[in-house]
C-alpha cells in the first residue's frame, strides 16, 4: 500500500510528539488508513487454531487472581476512559469498548496499548469505518477473513467484540508468522510488509495508551 504525503507527515509528527499530544494526532483523518491485508493460503494446523480461537465464545468477564489485580484493572479503565472521552463521550460506551479491548488483547496474548494504538491508526476508534479496500470496523478487518475463520458474513465485522476478536487473533497470527518481529507483523497486518510508515505510526500511537499502574 502506498501512503500519500498526509500520512507521511502524520508519521513524522508522531515520532516527536509527547504521549498526551499523540491522542489527537490522527483525529483529523476521516478515512481509514489501512485495510489491505493479503489473503493467503493457511496450512490446516493454522486454520484450525485460528478457527478455534474465533469460535471460543468465552464470556466477556475479566477474571482476576486477587484483589490487587482487579484494582489495577479498574484504575486502567478509569485512566483510559479519560483519554478516550473525546472519541466516545458516553461513559458506558467507553467502558464496554475498553473492557472488550482489554479482554480480547489479553486473550490473544497482545499488549493492550499496542492494540489501542493500532485501532487509533486504523479507524480513529470509529466502529463503522470502511477503508477503500473494504476493510471494516475498529481494527479494519478484511471481509475475506470471515470466509477463512467464520461463516462468511462480513456484516458481523461491525459487531464490536467480533471485530476486536478477529483483529487480535489475526495480529497474533502475523506476529507468529514473523517470529515475534512486531515491525514486520504490523506491516503484514497493513499489507505494507517491509515498509516503515504504518508500523512507525502504530508504535507512535501506542505511546498514548501506555499505562504505568
Amino acid at each position: 500500500m502506498t501512503h500519500g504525503p498526509m500520512f507521511q507527515e502524520v508519521t513524522r509528527r508522531v515520532a516527536v510528539l509527547s504521549p498526551l499530544a499523540l491522542l489527537g494526532t490522527l483525529s483529523f483523518q476521516e478515512s481509514a488508513i489501512a485495510g489491505a491485508q493479503q489473503e493467503e493460503p493457511l496450512v490446516d494446523s493454522v486454520r484450525t487454531a485460528l478457527s478455534s480461537a474465533i469460535q471460543n465464545a468465552a464470556p466477556l468477564v475479566p477474571e482476576f487472581p486477587d484483589t490487587e489485580s482487579r484494582l489495577k484493572y479498574l484504575r486502567w479503565i478509569g485512566a483510559m476512559g479519560e483519554r478516550l472521552k473525546k472519541k466516545k463521550p458516553d461513559w458506558e460506551t467507553r467502558k464496554e469498548f475498553l473492557q472488550t479491548v482489554w479482554y480480547e488483547s489479553k486473550r490473544a496474548g497482545l499488549d493492550v496499548a499496542l492494540v489501542l494504538g493500532l485501532i487509533q491508526v486504523e479507524s480513529g476508534f470509529r466502529k463503522f469505518a470502511v477503508s477503500i479496500a473494504g476493510a471494516r470496523g475498529y481494527m479494519q478487518v478484511m471481509p475475506f477473513w470471515t470466509r477463512v475463520l467464520g461463516d462468511g458474513d462480513a456484516g458481523k465485522l461491525f459487531h464490536m467484540q467480533t471485530n476486536l476478536r478477529f483483529g487480535c487473533v489475526i495480529l497474533r497470527h502475523y506476529i507468529e508468522r514473523e517470529k515475534g518481529d512486531l515491525f514486520m507483523a504490523l506491516g503484514r497486518y497493513n499489507g505494507s510488509r517491509g515498509r516503515s510508515p504504518y508500523p512507525n505510526a502504530v508504535f507512535g500511537a501506542k505511546r498514548a495508551w501506555e499505562y504505568a499502574a
